[in-house]
């Protein structure tokens, strides 16, 4: 794809959350969990621990929705309650180190193979790539405030 022009890297980019969403999918399938579910638990990977409030609005549900699936993912393992540091009234979600790891390895063997092919580039492709992901998620989010203002 070298030479490719801005309209075809943004069709590539398009597939991929095509592909990823469908992979989402089945490991969701795979592991009993929801489209949500999931999310929440990627979410909680990659930010750790949150208040409730933090991830029903990052997963853009109500406070009854986040408790239905906090409860959820408390019940098959996935996750935790723990206190808040230094709020008494809050509680933190932390994903629980005795989560059933069994279902994600198929996603452990995805991420092990994205890093494969992040080595295979040169250190100045991945900070090329690392600022082009990086502005294309800041886009998205500021689309999605925008989506939910309205």
């Amino acid at each position: 794809m070298s030479g490719s022009t801005a309209a075809e890297l943004r069709r590539a980019l398009h597939r991929y959350g095509i592909e990823r969403d469908r992979l989402r999918s089945a490991l969701a399938q795979a592991a009993g969990l929801t489209p949500t579910d999931l999310d929440a638990l990627e979410y909680l990977e990659a930010n750790g621990p949150q208040t409730q409030r933090e991830l029903g609005e990052r997963l853009l549900l109500t406070s009854g929705g986040v408790t239905v699936l906090v409860d959820r993912l408390e019940a098959g393992g996935w996750v935790r309650r723990t206190r808040h540091p230094s709020d008494r009234r809050a509680v933190l979600v932390e994903l629980s180190p005795t989560m059933p790891s069994a279902e994600l390895e198929p996603l452990e063997r995805y991420h092990a193979a994205i890093e494969a092919a992040a080595r295979k580039l040169t250190a100045n492709e991945r900070s090329a790539a690392a600022r082009f992901l990086g502005t294309v998620t800041e886009r998205a989010a500021e689309t999605t405030k925008r989506l939910r203002e309205r």
